[in-house]
């Protein structure tokens, strides 16, 4: 594990009650500051999972966690949030990663036609914001990371 983990992870995690600890595979509260080095932490965490739904409320940072998940995979195409294309499409060395935004779905039909039951299929990295709208068609180890802002510059994450 590399050293600034390692500290990161003693000196900066701090468990919060939403969600039983039990139930969550990482908790942290972090800074925007510390955002690559939690993405980081988040990929270590989550190695070979595929699916990842974001949840939370409008602002709570689901695309600004998502660049830096993008970034740490070493993206280098221009991130951005795909709230009118509905589904972004960044390469990086070892495939594809899917960025979908599905607020403006209506459906899960209109998810279909959109092409996000086939991205969620493809075998790579699909992150999604508004997961809610089309949950039906989500695989069954699909990864719930929950996002809450504690203040302007400080978040809360919970992956489960």
């Amino acid at each position: 594990m590399n050293r600034n983990i390692q500290l990161f992870s003693y000196s900066v995690i701090r468990l919060f009650p939403q969600l039983p600890s039990y139930l969550c595979t990482m908790q942290l509260t972090f800074t925007l500051d510390e955002l690559p080095v939690v993405a980081e932490k988040f990929w270590q965490e989550n190695d070979g999972k595929k699916v990842f739904s974001f949840h939370g409320n409008m602002g709570a940072g689901k695309t600004t966690f998502i660049t830096a998940l993008a970034k740490a995979k070493n993206v280098k195409n221009t991130i951005s949030s795909p709230t009118y294309s509905i589904i972004n499409e960044y390469g990086y060395d070892n495939g594809k990663i899917y960025h979908m935004d599905l607020y403006r779905l209506k459906d899960t039909e209109e998810a279909i036609q959109a092409g996000v039951e086939d991205a969620l299929y493809s075998g790579n990295i699909c992150l999604v914001e508004w997961p809610e709208r089309a949950v039906e068609l989500f695989p069954d180890d699909n990864v719930n990371v929950y996002l809450e802002v504690v203040n302007d510059s400080t978040r809360n994450i919970s992956v489960k």
